[in-house]
């Protein structure tokens, strides 16, 4: 658990980025409509840019630093090297973890489900073919399938 002191008007955005230093959540549009500083609270997908961080207190946060465990990559990060999901890698902190949300939710998900899951972040890189193969193949992993 992490405590921090800040204005009741700061966003989570700018406590992560300024106060915390977690540098994978981008500060993008800031209007909630590019995906790029989003993370997990509670396990869902948040525009961190658009909820005060008082507005968190207790809750559980998950930024993309959370998914390496014990410094082995979780899978999807493994699935995004090997797909060649990540190019520029301004949006990939948002969209695994938006991948992440949607595979605890939907293990098995289809390519429409992903794209759905996906509509609230741009990649600048046009890299959503390989971002899709890469939760496909995750999802594949998870359940102990081969490719």
């Amino acid at each position: 658990m992490v405590k921090v002191q800040t204005e009741p008007n700061a966003t989570l955005l700018d406590v992560l980025r300024e106060e915390l230093r977690i540098s994978s959540v981008k500060r993008g549009c800031e209007v909630g409509e590019c995906g790029a500083c989003t993370v997990l609270i509670d396990g869902k997908p948040v525009n961190s840019c658009l909820i005060l961080a008082p507005k968190v207190e207790g809750r559980s946060i998950l930024t993309v630093e959370g998914l390496t465990r014990n410094d082995e990559l979780h899978p999807l990060q493994e699935s995004f090297i090997e797909e060649f999901a990540l190019q520029c890698g301004y949006c990939t902190p948002g969209v695994l973890l938006t991948a992440k949300a949607l595979l605890d939710l939907k293990p098995s998900p289809t390519i429409e489900e992903i794209k759905e899951a996906l509509s609230g972040n741009i990649c600048r890189c046009g890299a959503y073919q390989e971002i899709i193969n890469a939760i496909l193949k995750t999802s594949r992993k998870l359940q102990g399938k081969s490719d």
